[in-house]
């Protein structure tokens, strides 16, 4: 390829890009949706604005490279080790469930042994790069069932080593024949002096050359580094027959806990992100159509049952991977797709004998397909089945008998069991109202008493005890939930005195609409407080660092009720704000005049 066939290429890739993912976001699809879209687009077999799919196909794998760099970066070696159970033993089952159950069924439909093998083992891979994508994107990684899938995920990439390396063997042993290349146990000793080899240059030498390179405080040369340590690893692995992102990810975790970390998963991001986005713009690209058209109903078929067993099985498993029932069907999804490993297993497996032309090409369209369809399935699951699954799973709403306290808390989250705890320390009791069962649980364990249901519910105030309690206290976490329940207890209740937790000034407005004068901004304190410390940790008074906050908290505060009467002037509001911090700025500048004065009269 030409320097001017290349930055055509590179053109068509940012335009397809640029057009068809923020479109998918907007509709809802999600980015990886959108770069699988644009692959099959602009693909050989549609467009045919690109056709060298291969190629840039085992370019863009360094995508899958850096973001477990990436990910390793964020593991420290001591999380690694709690993770050993989801590795090893959540990974190892899925893994042989999912190749025993899917290689079986390939069986019943006609296939030879060897084939079957290799579809079952091939297939029970999912995607790396569309599974942790996902999980990001959903903010899932922290959840049991994000848990679950990193470590399935990571045993794969594991796995398909070993499982790469004996297809040959499958093959030489079919026909008879001396297998060709190094025996299994000598790329196996590779393999594993190479980690040793890592260990050790990831321990003792990297974390000094980087030291160096920061001390030369040029960014470009710590970002050329960064690279040169991922490509430079990834081909290493590659040479020994081990998975790059294998390799790459235990650097990662040996370098998490060293205080360039930050500055390494900052210069790699970009580079990652690009990448990823082109592998998945790649998968869209060999989606052959042509395989497809010639037999559409056989390869939608084929997609739909493997997607459909594989999501079973997960769901099946996910109870003994300790996941939440209303996260079965999630997990299941996440992880149903084939994966990256995938188009190498088979492709070996073909050079090897082991598939004809025509049973490679079908089960990389259906690898293929599979990626397309777990972004549409998550967006059926979000917007169909999830709201239903709530429904069945919600509980009813407590019978409250008659409640005499004169306290009502509605919401029993971080900001309300503060208020709770304090009235409780001084033998205040009050009634407690929050619609998380699994909080009321745990609460009831340390004696709150706490009732489940949905505090907006005139009813449910009622029998609270809204009728003759004193005050009410509204801690719940929406904004328009809270607006809307003191709307109604104005309504129904109103000698009921309300004090709010306000979650920002534009929402300290709208209770003041509401004739709501006591409030507390749940972020404004505790803000305050720190940038006070600060101060104090830099050296000045802890007198004088206390009278720079309260004096910022009384302006502030008198801010808000200047603000208040023309918050949905917008013109007036900016000019009022700009007003504000003037003011603020010269009440400092005369402090520190002052204080300067004060300094010279003492050396004087």
């Amino acid at each position: 390829m030409n320097q001017h066939d290349f930055l055509i290429a590179l053109l068509v890739f940012l335009v397809a890009a640029v057009v068809a993912v923020p479109l998918a976001r907007r509709l809802g699809l999600g980015a990886v949706l959108g770069y699988l879209i644009a692959g099959a687009a602009i693909g050989p077999f549609a467009l045919r604005l690109v056709t060298n799919v291969e190629s840039i196909l085992h370019f863009s794998e360094f995508g899958v490279v850096m973001m477990m760099f990436v990910i390793g970066l964020e593991l420290e070696p001591r999380k690694l080790k709690n993770l050993k159970k989801s590795i090893f033993g959540y990974g190892s089952t899925q893994l042989a469930a999912c190749a025993l159950v899917l290689g079986v069924l390939a069986a019943l439909l006609g296939a030879p042994w060897q084939v079957a093998l290799v579809a079952g083992l091939g297939l029970a891979l999912s995607s790396t790069a569309i599974a942790f994508a996902t999980l990001a994107e959903r903010n899932l990684m922290s959840t049991p069932a994000g848990a679950a899938s990193f470590g399935i995920l990571l045993f794969q990439d594991i796995a398909a080593i070993p499982m790469i390396a004996l297809l040959p063997l499958l093959a030489a042993d079919a026909v008879g024949a001396v297998p060709h290349g190094p025996p299994a146990w000598q790329t196996a000793g590779k393999a594993v002096a190479v980690m040793a080899l890592l260990v050790v240059v990831g321990r003792y030498l990297v974390r000094p050359v980087l030291r160096f390179i920061a001390r030369t405080d040029m960014r470009e040369m710590f970002t050329a580094f960064a690279l040169l340590l991922v490509v430079g690893i990834a081909l290493m692995m590659d040479a020994v027959g081990v998975s790059m992102a294998l390799g790459t990810f235990v650097a990662g975790v040996l370098l998490a806990d060293s205080e360039y970390r930050h500055a390494l998963e900052a210069d790699i991001e970009p580079f990652k992100g690009l990448l990823l986005g082109l592998f998945f713009m790649a998968v869209g690209m060999s989606i052959d159509f042509g395989v497809l058209a010639q037999a559409p109903g056989q390869v939608l078929g084929l997609v739909a049952g493997f997607v459909v067993v594989k999501t079973l099985i997960l769901a099946l498993l996910a109870r003994r991977f300790g996941i939440a029932r209303g996260q079965w069907l999630l997990f299941g999804l996440l992880i149903s797709q084939g994966g990256e490993f995938a188009f190498v297993v088979f492709g070996v497996a073909a050079h090897a004998g082991l598939l004809p032309p025509h049973m490679e090409a079908l089960l990389v369209l259906v690898v293929a397909l599979s990626m397309v369809a777990t972004p549409l399935l998550l967006l059926v699951f979000d917007r169909l089945i999830a709201p239903r699954l709530h429904a069945l799973s919600r509980r009813k709403d407590d019978a409250i008998p008659p409640q005499h306290n004169p306290v009502l808390i509605a919401g029993f989250g971080r900001f309300g069991q503060i208020v709770g705890r304090l009235l409780y320390s001084q033998g205040i009791t009050a009634t407690i109202l929050d619609h998380d069962p699994d909080q009321i649980e745990f609460l009831k364990g340390f004696g709150f008493k706490v009732f489940y249901g949905d505090a907006t519910r005139v009813d449910l105030l009622e029998a609270a005890g809204a009728g003759t309690a004193k005050i009410l206290v509204v801690a719940i976490e929406g904004m328009e939930d809270s607006l809307a329940l003191i709307d109604r207890v104005r309504a129904r209740f109103p000698h009921l005195k309300i004090y709010a937790r306000a979650r920002h000034v534009s929402h300290v407005y709208q209770l003041k609409d509401r004739g709501v004068e006591i409030f507390e901004r749940e972020m404004f304190e505790g803000s305050l407080m720190m940038g006070r410390r600060v101060l104090e940790g830099l050296g000045i008074d802890p007198a004088d660092a206390r009278s720079v906050a309260l004096r910022f908290r009384r302006h502030n505060i008198q801010a808000i009720d200047r603000f208040y009467p023309h918050y949905r002037d917008q013109t007036k509001l900016v000019s009022l704000a700009r007003q504000a911090r003037d003011e603020l700025e010269e009440m400092f500048r005369q402090d520190r005049e002052q204080r300067q004065k004060q300094e010279d009269a003492e050396w004087s």
